[in-house]
């Protein structure tokens, strides 16, 4: 594997600037709610612009950690000012990014009748916690930052035990509830209202099983989720298939072919044995 020298590597220290980035862009997103501020609500708006300001002065350091590390790669030396201008586009990111937060608060406390409110959800929840990671690192992966956006994306996962790659493309008032364990793709595409439950997989087939010889391109290999689709706990849904429009995709199924939209897809019913079938099964899980 091809080792860089330490000027241009990028070390653990890189996930203490980013947590702050995550801080501060949640400070800004949610002031009051995320932030802490209790202050004067006429002061409010300045309290958001210090923590905007601190987010995009981190997002040019990190972008500019990330450059000097892809530059020993590059054919041409990147342009100076690259760092600066992703800060910039990062945020006229912001507006979106909160805009689809709200859809997917929303959708979460319309779709648990054991949430209370919204503040309940975004504080609580790890499928709120980790989408937030998630519009913040996929819109860091699109403008040029991938190492910045994995580490946001890894926070996330190491906090919630949700797994969502920075390039996944989501769409709005999306819920994953419980969570733990959930898995989505690089080039994974999920609609709007998509709700998925814990354990839920959206992954690759393994290239040439598992050889090292395997290619390494980037191609689209990751599921294909239309919109207004549920996916229940422990499912499985590997390759490039694509999950019709409306579809319910029952508990511990394992998928590698579309769905038509609409389709429910279930495991067979469980069945209680007959008493004889009953005792020898027992004698087998109790080692008799």
């Amino acid at each position: 594997l091809h080792q860089r020298g330490d000027a241009c590597a990028i070390g653990e220290s890189v996930k203490i600037g980013v947590a702050a980035l995550v801080e501060a862009v949640s400070h800004a997103l949610y002031p009051v709610r995320l932030g802490g501020w209790r202050g004067d609500p006429a002061a409010e708006n300045g309290f958001v612009a210090e923590r905007l300001g601190d987010a995009l002065t981190i997002v040019e350091e990190q972008a500019g950690v990330e450059l000097a590390y892809w530059q020993d790669e590059a054919a041409d030396d990147f342009d100076s000012g690259l760092p600066a201008q992703i800060a910039t586009l990062f945020a006229e990111e912001l507006p979106d990014i909160r805009r689809l937060l709200d859809a997917d608060l929303a959708a979460a406390l319309i779709g648990d009748p054991a949430a209370r409110s919204i503040d309940e959800v975004l504080i609580c929840y790890p499928g709120a916690a980790a989408i937030l990671h998630h519009r913040i690192a996929n819109a860091l992966y699109r403008l040029g930052a991938p190492i910045v956006a994995r580490v946001v994306s890894e926070l996330a996962n190491a906090r919630t035990g949700i797994d969502i790659h920075p390039g996944a493309t989501i769409g709005g008032s999306f819920f994953i509830d419980h969570g733990t364990g959930v898995v989505i793709g690089e080039t994974a595409i999920v609609g709007e209202r998509v709700r998925l439950y814990q354990h839920v997989t959206l992954g690759a087939r393994a290239p040439l099983g598992l050889s090292a010889d395997g290619p390494r391109q980037r191609l689209a290999r990751h599921p294909i989720v239309e919109d207004d689709v549920t996916i229940y706990a422990g499912t499985t849904i590997l390759g490039r298939v694509t999950i019709g429009r409306g579809s319910v995709i029952g508990g511990n199924v394992w998928l590698l072919d579309d769905v038509a939209p609409g389709s429910v897809v279930a495991q067979p019913t469980a069945s209680v044995l007959p008493l004889g079938e009953a005792d020898d099964l027992n004698d087998r899980l109790h080692g008799r």
